[in-house]
């Protein structure tokens, strides 16, 4: 019988073999993913609270005592709801930066608990300080969280081999859909409980809190910062499977910024990102606005119809991204084919889908115009496996500043958009300004999509390692340069 000694000495030997077999089973990757899917679930619960709270907060009927209501005008409620992407825009590339010299996991600790326990805060900053400390607050949240997806995007670059790469990136995005439609669903329940109002932001800054203390001791920021409960198989599968690095001697890669923002590759990811948030954000808030105006469809006093778009694009996005890797690990399609041809299904489904709801302008077609916006949220989830993911595909090292900054620039077209609602639609009720609105966001999905098509790229490129790039033109092997 083989002492425990050997047995490790050959386990050892068969690890450190050229073969990079997938291990079976449920691993500590999987740990991860269930964590960082748990984190962006309670990120977008907080984030949308106040949306469904202020409804409560700023009814007139409220008989509590102990939080009253609040006589908030639009324009007030317009600069609360608002107020958190002031914040979570600034920090997009900062967090990218301390992601890669800190850590993700650091990063993401410190922006769920300072932000959960902002939430529950709340109430007392409405009672005491009115809409103006709210807006204060929500913009350190928006603060705080404006990491969360550059340091989200730092871990996949460590945690997520190629061949998983579509999977479990996906499924850490889709606590956005989750997180957002678990808050649509009960807050009706929580605003009506003995607590009121107050419940709906008590709730999501426990379970941040809660998640805290679980990542706190179960996350890692790479596969070498835990050895002692990632399995040697596991680690080495990763490791050797990403095969890059995210540190010279312990110090962090440096930023090659010029050759980064002026590289197409990186500038079509750009303009893909902020094309993408320009048509969704127009379809999740100004829709609702049409379907009431026009349709005489009021959506938002339906909690399972205003939460139906999240559900189905939270739906399609875990049946599409297995389909996604196992076409790349077939080799299907070339991984740069398949990004485009997914990215394509996902901006220019939701464009036919936003030309045809221009049409829909009857009160009893709203039913079509129900399934018109779901279909449309629903195929955005193709995204997720195209430009998303696109990040990690171009620089592993610099992953979350890349998210910093097309998330940023994304952002900013977030909040430019319903500004340009405001300045086009004089008159809500009219279908043919909102005509113009849809087509100009169709305009963009299309030109967004089609520039990606041609510039876009999904191999690793040069200055994500300049050492490593300078060894391969020297004739030193480098096999990190595609996959």
């Amino acid at each position: 019988m083989k002492t425990s000694e050997v047995q490790d000495n050959e386990r050892s030997k068969k690890i450190e073999g050229d073969t990079c077999e997938k291990p079976k089973g449920f691993g500590f990757r999987h740990v991860q993913v269930i964590l960082i899917f748990l984190c962006v679930t309670i990120a977008y619960a907080e984030r949308v609270n106040m949306s469904v709270a202020i409804v409560a907060m700023t009814d007139r009927n409220s008989t509590n005592p102990d939080f009253p209501d609040y006589d908030w005008n639009e324009k007030e409620k317009s600069l609360v709801l608002s107020s958190f992407f002031w914040g979570y825009v600034i920090t997009q590339i900062p967090g990218g930066q301390l992601a890669k010299r800190v850590g993700g996991k650091v990063m993401l600790l410190v922006s769920i608990t300072l932000c959960s326990l902002l939430n529950l805060l709340t109430p007392t900053f409405a009672l005491y300080g009115d809409w103006p400390a709210i807006v204060c607050l929500r913009v350190v949240q928006g603060l705080c969280q404006g990491v969360i997806f550059p340091s989200t995007h730092t871990l996949l670059a460590k945690w997520a081999p190629p061949s998983e790469r579509g999977t479990i990136s996906t499924y850490c995005y889709a606590g956005a859909q989750f997180g957002t439609v678990v808050m649509l669903a009960i807050s009706g329940v929580l605003a009506s409980s003995a607590m009121g109002w107050p419940s709906i932001f008590y709730s999501s800054g426990v379970a941040g809190l809660v998640w805290s203390v679980l990542y706190f001791f179960y996350g890692s920021s790479s596969p070498s910062d835990c050895a002692q409960r990632i399995s040697p198989e596991e680690k080495h599968f990763i490791e050797s499977s990403l095969n890059v690095t995210g540190d010279h001697g312990g110090r962090p890669i440096a930023t090659p910024w010029k050759a980064l923002l002026t590289s197409p590759a990186v500038i079509a990811l750009i303009v893909v990102h902020s094309a993408h948030n320009w048509g969704f954000w127009t379809m999740l808030t100004e829709i609702p606005s049409y379907m009431k105006n026009v349709l005489h469809f009021n959506i938002k006093q339906n909690a399972l119809l205003s939460a139906l778009p999240y559900f189905a694009m939270m739906v399609m996005s875990l049946i599409l991204s297995p389909l996604a890797d196992w076409m790349n690990n077939k080799q299907i399609l070339r991984v740069e084919v398949s990004r485009k041809v997914f990215n394509t299904i996902g901006l220019w489904g939701p464009m036919c889908a936003l030309i045809a709801l221009a049409y829909v302008t009857s009160k009893e077609h709203s039913a079509l115009a129900v399934t018109l916006v779901t279909i449309a949220v629903g195929i955005n989830a193709a995204t997720y496996l195209g430009f998303q993911i696109n990040h990690l595909d171009l620089a592993p090292n610099h992953s979350g500043t890349l998210m910093g900054i097309t998330n940023c620039s994304a952002n900013i077209m977030s909040i430019i958009a319903p500004l340009l609602v405001g300045a086009i639609v004089t008159d809500a009720s009219d279908p043919f300004l909102w005509r113009i609105i849809f087509f100009i966001a169709a305009g963009i999905y299309f030109f967004g999509n089609l520039q990606f098509i041609i510039f876009g790229k999904a191999n690793i490129q040069p200055w994500n390692d300049p050492e490593a790039e300078r060894k391969r033109n020297d004739g030193v092997e480098n096999p990190a340069m595609e996959y």
